[in-house]
């Protein structure tokens, strides 16, 4: 199946403003785009693009100031399947898990696993390990927490969603992650497209998606498989932006002074296969 997917999103700025940008899909993707993945800049500007510490393509670019509106529209290639179940998986001793996974194992700004240790043990103390373990702390984030796009916060922690028991797709991530650290399961958070492919469409606005990652071993060996604590059933059209500890290695957008947004859109959607941007073929 092909998406057709991309953004278009503004900042007001009062002079020059440095920013970085995760707006691009991941490497491991980049060869199932159909045209190619540009993003552009108006006014025209400079943009340097390097890997960042989790491999994510990261755009540095400096606004010299006013309004900087980028935008990208592009096609891509899916396999159609939703996302991969493997009841059987199983946790991975901790002496087992490469060097590269530990960092995932660990508290970080968002996940305070200082707070929810105790909570997780005895929660989740007595559930079979493995697969079965992570799925029961997914079913409990997806109940704990009350969706609510009017209720974003950008300072709220797991903690805080655990707490407050609501949020929006970052806070659930962010609480089945830090539950998922509290009982030695590597979770990683991430970021991306998943457009209503498969599914009734919802009326809240297109947004760029959170969900997470966790490291397991399964039948063809370890591996990261996702689970999604909002939605809590497996989802067609995942196409990730970026990985990383949680939504500060994450930020889409990041601007070192003032930039207030101006406009905000995304876009998600199957197409034919004789779609071609601009026209159909």
């Amino acid at each position: 199946m092909r998406i057709r997917t991309g953004f278009t999103i503004a900042f007001d700025t009062f002079g020059p403003t440095p920013m970085l940008l995760l707006l691009n899909v991941r490497p491991e993707r980049r060869r199932d785009l159909v045209t190619p993945e540009r993003i552009t800049f108006d006014p025209p500007l400079e943009a340097r693009q390097h890997l960042d510490e989790f491999g994510n393509l990261r755009t540095r670019i400096l606004v010299p100031g006013g309004r900087i509106t980028m935008s990208a529209d592009f096609l891509i290639e899916d396999s159609g399947l939703p996302d991969a179940v493997a009841a059987e998986a199983r946790q991975i001793p901790l002496q087992d898990v490469p060097d590269d996974v530990l960092v995932y194992l660990l508290g970080s700004r968002y996940c305070d696993t200082d707070k929810l240790s105790q909570t997780a043990w005895s929660l989740f103390g007595s559930a079979p390990e493995g697969w079965a373990r992570v799925q029961a702390i997914v079913d409990y984030a997806h109940a704990r927490i009350r969706f609510d796009y009017q209720q974003a916060d950008a300072t709220r922690s797991a903690h805080d969603g655990h707490s407050q028991q609501v949020g929006v797709c970052r806070d659930f991530a962010h609480l089945a992650i830090t539950l998922c650290r509290c009982m030695n399961i590597p979770a990683r958070y991430a970021t991306g497209y998943l457009g209503d492919i498969g599914v009734p469409p919802v009326p809240d606005p297109m947004d760029f998606s959170a969900w997470f990652e966790v490291y397991l071993e399964g039948p063809e060996g370890p591996r990261w498989y996702t689970f999604d604590a909002r939605h809590n059933t497996p989802r067609i059209g995942r196409i990730v932006m970026a990985y990383g500890r949680d939504a500060t290695d994450c930020a889409i957008t990041t601007s070192f002074g003032p930039a207030p947004l101006a406009r905000f859109e995304v876009h998600t959607d199957e197409v034919g296969g004789d779609f071609l941007i601009g026209r159909a073929a």
